[in-house]
């Protein structure tokens, strides 16, 4: 149970990537005031909370009803994860088209639309919860901690946020880029271990 809570946590950090978002949060509120960006977190981190939970929870049903078996999503999700790892390695994740970027210059309230989505619920936020939910098989326990886990993620979030200003002034963009790039490392590690379990499970080793 332990195990699974430190991999649920480890690899929702790595994935939402707290840090980097605070960056992101200040380029996206550029020109609030203090109290606006404040109002702005919060909304933001409970809507992605509200968007994930009904994902974690409607998911797993919407794959059965497609035949989408449990290995092949766990397969999916480590490979896409890994993906994300390796742009991450590189320095080249993206989390905006260029044509949402445009949006977003355009747009008075920001909370939804980039922050809420896709900048903390995102692809690879969608393919964690799935691929996290299917190994727990609705054990409420495990349930449970998942959701604690992603509770504790998003207010990892909203304190990034809050701290955005101070936070970018202490690493800045050298320090932002290492951080990012070793959570990369750790995530492309647990991306392999999701495909060798699935693989495992499917040749019945």
């Amino acid at each position: 149970m332990n195990t699974f809570a430190a991999t649920a946590f480890l690899t929702l950090f790595v994935i939402i990537d707290p840090i980097g978002l605070s960056s992101l949060f200040l380029g996206v509120t550029d020109g609030y005031s203090a109290a606006r960006r404040r109002v702005t977190a919060l909304r933001a981190v409970l809507i992605a909370l509200v968007i994930l939970l009904a994902f974690l929870f409607a998911g797993e049903p919407l794959l059965r009803y497609i035949g989408v078996s449990i290995d092949a999503l766990r397969i999916a999700g480590g490979l896409l994860l890994f993906k994300l790892a390796f742009d991450m390695v590189l320095g080249k994740r993206e989390r905006q088209t260029e044509e949402e970027e445009d949006e977003t210059t355009t747009r008075a309230d920001v909370a939804v639309f980039p922050l809420a989505i896709p900048l903390i619920a995102g692809p690879g936020a969608f393919a964690t919860i799935l691929v996290l939910a299917t190994a727990i098989d609705n054990q409420l326990e495990y349930l449970a901690i998942l959701i604690g886990a992603l509770l504790a993620v998003l207010l990892l979030v909203y304190l990034g946020f809050r701290l955005a200003i101070p936070i970018h002034g202490i690493l800045g963009n050298t320090g932002t880029a290492v951080i990012t790039r070793v959570l990369g490392i750790i995530l492309a590690a647990l991306a392999v271990q999701l495909v060798i379990d699935a693989v495992v499970a499917i040749v019945g080793i």
